[in-house]
């Protein structure tokens, strides 16, 4: 679980308490956008006081594709806005050029999806917490799907963490197997931070382990454990049958 909190810090600190004169509007928020490396997208970084998150603008979250489009234009003055169910981004600047600028943002949160949240016995601990939820799409959705999947998020800190590392409903589903019991939603967070896939899972079942904790699972994977070496292991134990 240290590598799963290490992965959310940045976003998790988004969380510090508003001093706006409006309780639903958060200032002091800074965004920058630099090009796409030579093996990745361009990526929009949103600051807010000495935390950040950044957002790949690739296409995969429609909510940003506005802001993919002013950001990828000429220079000189602009303004976007991503809308998202936790709340609403507003933001302006400047460009120097295509996916090069900086500028201030707003975030005005949604008081129907903190209700939905309050619901659910995910109240977030403060507004902050909503942009978190924002920038790494934690939703509803989500917290209900996960749910479903018995894995139900305890507090806003694991919808948030899940989002953030894609812990979704079908990657609970394809986790599961005779090899992993899994007890809440920290386990399968824990499983994702390390990589650790259906696959892997089926792998160590077949090789004959049954009802492994996730923290046997993550240890054997940081470990580099693969499945087949633990099939050797096995055979060698039977003395080579």
């Amino acid at each position: 679980m240290t590598l799963a909190g290490a992965a959310v810090l940045s976003v998790l600190a988004c969380a510090a308490p508003s001093t706006a004169a409006d309780p639903l509007v958060l200032g002091d928020i800074a965004w920058r956008v630099r090009p796409a490396s030579a093996d990745g997208e361009p990526r929009l970084r949103v600051s807010r006081r000495a935390s950040s998150s950044d957002v790949a603008i690739d296409g995969a979250r429609g909510e940003f594709a506005g802001a993919k489009a002013v950001l990828g234009g000429r220079a000189g003055p602009v303004s976007f806005t991503v809308v998202h169910e936790a709340g609403t981004l507003a933001c302006a600047g400047r460009l120097t050029g295509a996916f090069e600028g900086e500028g201030d943002c707003r975030f005005t949160a949604d008081p129907g999806f903190e209700t939905a949240l309050e619901a659910r016995g995910l109240a977030p601990d403060d507004r902050g917490d909503l942009l978190a939820m924002l920038l790494v799409d934690a939703t509803v959705e989500l917290a209900d799907g996960l749910t479903r999947e018995g894995v139900k998020p305890k507090d806003n800190g694991d919808l948030i963490a899940a989002a953030a590392l894609g812990v979704t409903p079908a990657y609970v589903r394809d986790l599961r197997s005779e090899a992993l019991v899994l007890t809440g939603v920290e386990d399968a967070i824990a499983c994702k931070a390390l990589g650790v896939d259906g696959a892997y899972v089926r792998g160590l079942a077949d090789a004959g382990y049954r009802k492994l904790a996730a923290e046997e699972v993550v240890g054997m994977k940081a470990m580099d454990v693969s499945p087949e070496y633990a099939r050797a292991m096995n055979r060698a134990a039977r003395g080579g049958q």
